[in-house]
């Protein structure tokens, strides 16, 4: 059976999603549903257990059956996004967290450095960690040693709804590594979506694509089958590339 697990728990969805950015916390039910999403990543700031309205509280909107993964999204360097991962557990988030950690404040790249630090920290106590990297292969072996429980890569610029733009890079690290590899950030369309997981990805993350798109119900849906069809066509094995025409019928030139 083609099955995703991550830290021992069936993932029954590829399509993981983001909550920032979208217009209202309200919208979020209907995104989870449309895209079937069972990991839904959310950044601590958005946290607020003791808001005044309801409302204001992400949390009062995601359903108990998704797995819930705290985004450590703020912080510039290791120390503060274990701290943001405490606090994140202390609010009765739970123990899986997607580290981010950027220093840049003009591409807003990963610091992989920093990340690798703050997987081996919170590994030894007992988080799941799925860190939010550069695509380069030493550093994502190194955060498989570290015990990270997945890696995710950046397909473009955070935000971008770019696509693919490290797609070479993305394919070496499928190619190298034995966890789940996520391609997180830059993901836009359904169709970029579909390719990641042609080329073996476990998993796709959106936030950006559904929260701009003018239906974002809609196009949370799109990117469910879209990640569909490209697990179903990674694990079919599609014919090779060939530099030159080749005749998909025996009696093609029968008539000569």
């Amino acid at each position: 059976m083609d099955e995703l697990i991550i830290a021992n728990r069936k993932i029954k969805s590829r399509f993981f999603i983001g909550t920032g950015k979208f217009t209202s916390n309200e919208i979020v039910p209907d995104i989870i549903k449309s895209s079937e999403a069972q990991i839904i990543t959310v950044a601590l700031r958005r946290m607020d257990i003791h808001a005044a309205e309801p409302n204001d509280n992400i949390l009062n909107f995601i359903d108990k059956s998704c797995i819930l993964v705290a985004n450590t999204s703020g912080a510039r360097n290791a120390e503060e996004a274990i701290r943001l991962a405490h606090l994140a557990k202390a609010t009765g988030c739970g123990n899986w967290v997607k580290i981010e950690v950027i220093s840049d404040s003009k591409y807003l790249l990963p610091d992989n450095y920093e990340t690798l630090k703050a997987t081996k920290a919170l590994v030894k106590e007992g988080f799941v960690v799925l860190p939010y990297i550069s695509p380069d292969l030493m550093d994502a072996k190194r955060l498989v040693d570290a015990g990270a429980s997945a890696v995710m890569p950046l397909g473009a610029p955070i935000g971008t709804n770019r696509g693919l733009k490290t797609k070479e890079l993305l394919k070496i690290i499928i190619d190298e590594i034995d966890i789940p590899v996520v391609v997180d950030a830059g993901i836009g369309k359904p169709s970029h979506a579909a390719e990641a997981m042609e080329m073996g990805a476990d998993a796709v993350l959106a936030n950006t694509a559904l929260a701009t798109a003018e239906d974002p119900v809609l196009i949370a849906e799109a990117f469910k089958l879209a990640i569909q069809a490209g697990r179903k066509a990674f694990l079919s094995k599609p014919g090779v590339e060939k530099e030159v025409a080749v005749a998909s019928s025996p009696l093609t030139g029968f008539l000569r």
